[in-house]
Order: C-alpha cells, then structure tokens, then sequence
C-alpha cells in the first residue's frame, strides 16, 4: 500500500467518478481502476460499488476513506515536524525588514551576541517583496513598520492560499474578509499536485472549521462552479495564473492579524513555527523574555 494508492482513494471519495478522479491524479482511468483494486486485495473488502453513472463507496469503502484522511494529515503534519527539526538545526536565520524597520532590525545585535553559533542574514526589500519572500519561505522572518493597510493582505492568506468569488459574489464589493465570515460561506478549495502546498490548503480549511463541508476539485471544475455566482473558492499560489485568466473572477482581501509591537508589525512564515531561534528573535522585538 503506498501513499499514492491512498491520494488516489482520497480524491475517489471526493469526487466520485472514476474519469476524473484519473486526471486530478495524473494517470489513466484503467491504471486508477487497477489500483482501487489492488487496495480492495490488500484490505480484503470490496471498498467501491461501481456502476456507469456514479461511483458509491460501500460501507468498508467510507471507513477506509477516514483511514485515508488520517492517515495522510499525520503524514503532512511528520513532514512539517522534520522540517522544522532540520531548521533548527541549521544554525541559519534570514531577516526581511524594509528601511523603515531599520533601526529595530539593529537588535539582532543583542541576538547574536547571545547565540555566535547562528548565522543572521538580513536582507532589506519593499513590503510587496517581503511578503511573497515570506510565503515562499525565502525569509523565515518579517519586520516592518505598522501603516494603515498593513492589517489585510492582497490575493494571499497567512498560509499563501488564494482566495476568489465571481464578480457577482456580495463577498466581491467588500474590502476584506475574516475566516469568521468564510466559516458561514459554501467553500469550494482546488487539489494541488504538490505535498506542501495541498497541506497548506488543507490547514487553513481545519483552521476554518470547513473539512466536513468543502467540496474539492480541479482548477478547471472550481471556476466553473465559482463562476456560477454562489460560491467562494480557495486555491494554493500555482492556480494564480490560471484564475487570473478570467476578468470576472475576483481576489479577496484576506484580514491578517499580524503580531505588532509598538509601531512594529512582525510576521513568521509557517515553515518556522517551532524555530527556537526565530521564536528568540520575536521575543527580543517584542520586548518579551528571551531564551535562552
């Protein structure tokens, strides 16, 4: 039984049709049909109730679907763990601020006095550059000075998702959105080919409480549904092209609450959220206390 097997059977009970099911998952509907029925060998029970219309999991196939979920969060949530194992052990901390940010920045002094063994890289760029060097984790850490459109930001959540309504959508006029406002809206989110990114994704939709009630798909399928008018649709950054294609489609402001100090706003990227040296560092700008 492999991982793949598992995405496959995932994106089975989500979509429930053999065709397209095969190309989310990039191989033929023969290979797809040979591997369901590998996975019914292997378990000894008949998971998929076949028929020419539809696709109905049987009762064995709805348990093991949960397997699958489970199975794939804990694999997602071991990698993100590895990950930040092999960050802390680095030894390496990369600094994004903008010129306004430039006399706190001189705080990592104090930082690398404290630890001589961590290299600190700073790099000085606009916000707009700052914020995608963030979301592609080129920068573990962001500072800048607070203004007063710093609270939302463009196109782009915490987790570097992208957020998008028709024109139509009541959802379109407003200036941003709050996770509040998406748990009480259908949801529809598009699969993504890569591991991290579809992690990503599936995140920030446990985070607004939608895993029970979003409907996936493809790319294609979801801006055809959006474009109907009664949908919000969540996507990860490699659909941006794609989406942007359509005039009619609209992205929303996502609100952000970033982590202020003073005049400060500091931002941390996903991929360090157990980097002790990052954590050091927010404490230091934060005033709070420092570990050592």
């Amino acid at each position: 039984m492999r991982f793949e097997q598992l995405k496959q059977f995932l994106a089975l009970g989500s979509l429930r049709h053999f065709r397209q099911t095969a190309e989310q998952t990039n191989i033929s509907t023969s290979a797809l049909t040979r591997s369901i029925q590998t996975l019914e060998e292997e378990v000894g029970h008949q998971l998929v109730s076949r028929s020419t219309r539809s696709v109905v999991l049987t009762r064995e196939g709805e348990r093991f679907l949960k397997f699958c979920q489970n199975t794939l969060e804990s694999y997602h949530d071991t990698r993100k763990h590895l990950d930040n194992l092999q960050l802390n052990d680095s030894q390496n901390v990369t600094i994004g601020y903008t010129f306004a940010a430039v006399e706190q920045v001189s705080l990592c002094a104090q930082f690398m006095a404290r630890h001589p063994d961590v290299k600190v890289n700073m790099r000085l760029y606009s916000k707009d550059v700052l914020d995608t060097l963030l979301q592609n984790a080129d920068i573990d850490l962001y500072i800048n000075k607070n203004t007063a459109t710093d609270g939302a930001m463009r196109a782009h959540f915490t987790h570097g998702l992208v957020i998008f309504v028709h024109n139509s959508h009541p959802l379109a006029a407003t200036q941003s959105v709050s996770t509040i406002t998406l748990q009480h809206c259908p949801l529809l989110g598009c699969f993504s080919q890569t591991l991290s990114l579809q992690a990503r994704l599936e995140e920030a939709v446990k985070e607004m409480h939608k895993s029970n009630d979003i409907r996936l798909g493809s790319i294609n399928e979801i801006i055809n549904y959006v474009r109907q008018g009664n949908a919000i649709a969540i996507a990860t950054p490699e659909h941006l092209e794609r989406i942007e294609l359509h005039d009619e489609l609209v992205q929303i402001t996502f609100e952000q609450a970033p982590q202020v100090s003073n005049d400060l706003i500091i931002k941390t990227g996903e991929h360090t959220a157990d980097n002790v040296h990052v954590n050091n560092l927010v404490s230091l700008f934060t005033g709070t206390t420092l570990s050592a």
